[in-house]
């Protein structure tokens, strides 16, 4: 009989640690991560980017080009290259797997030759000395998805956006100021400019959104 009571006693507390275990690691850590992602940051959320009727245009988080049609007036700031794995494609615009990685490295003759086909197109689009348009302009960050860019790459842009916008170089370089974070701590890294975010300052708008 005690041998029963005993056996039963350790079935009970065994279920108890079990019921506790499922409570607190299966419910309680999950819902309390859950809330401390959402304290202070819409990152968890994919950090959306809104334009001013609210319609979500993008994330903070990533770089994606708005493009126009071809000959149109070209009214934004451009992010860095998405970096093609492709050997064909220099740009890969809207190819999801031009973010891949990629082995081409700087002995790569299809790397180089990309390289110098974006600086040509660049410094077109810009009105600038090839010489003008810096390295993260034509190459692609590790991610392949960078929303940030260099001031010196959004320096040699502001001419033409300013033009496209009517605005006047003064305002769009006090935009591309205001969307600019400093170096980490002070110290670390560069300094960078978020691209998705100056672009929603100048107007980028959702296509169809609040249409019926």
């Amino acid at each position: 009989m005690r041998f029963v009571q005993r056996f039963l006693g350790q079935i009970v507390a065994g279920l108890s640690v079990l019921l506790a275990l499922t409570v607190i690691v299966g419910i309680g850590y999950p819902a309390a991560v859950w809330a401390v992602s959402r304290i202070g940051s819409s990152s968890a959320e994919g950090s959306p980017l809104r334009d001013a009727n609210g319609c979500v245009v993008g994330s903070s988080l990533i770089g994606v080009d708005p493009q126009v049609e071809e000959g149109a007036p070209d009214p934004f700031f451009h992010n860095r290259v998405t970096g093609s794995v492709s050997d064909e494609d220099a740009f890969a615009v809207s190819d999801p797997a031009a973010s891949l990685p990629t082995n081409q490295g700087p002995s790569s003759e299809a790397l180089a030759a990309f390289i110098e086909e974006r600086r040509a197109v660049i410094a077109e689009r810009e009105g600038v000395d090839p010489a003008a348009v810096p390295v993260d302009a034509v190459t692609g960050s590790g991610s392949g998805i960078d929303p940030d860019i260099s001031p010196a790459y959004a320096a040699i842009q502001i001419q033409r956006v300013a033009q496209v916008n009517n605005m006047s170089v003064d305002a769009v370089t006090a935009l591309v100021a205001e969307h600019t974070d400093g170096r980490q701590l002070g110290f670390l890294g560069n300094e960078t400019v978020n691209v998705p975010e100056l672009n929603v300052a100048l107007g980028l708008t959702a296509p169809g959104c609040g249409t019926s």
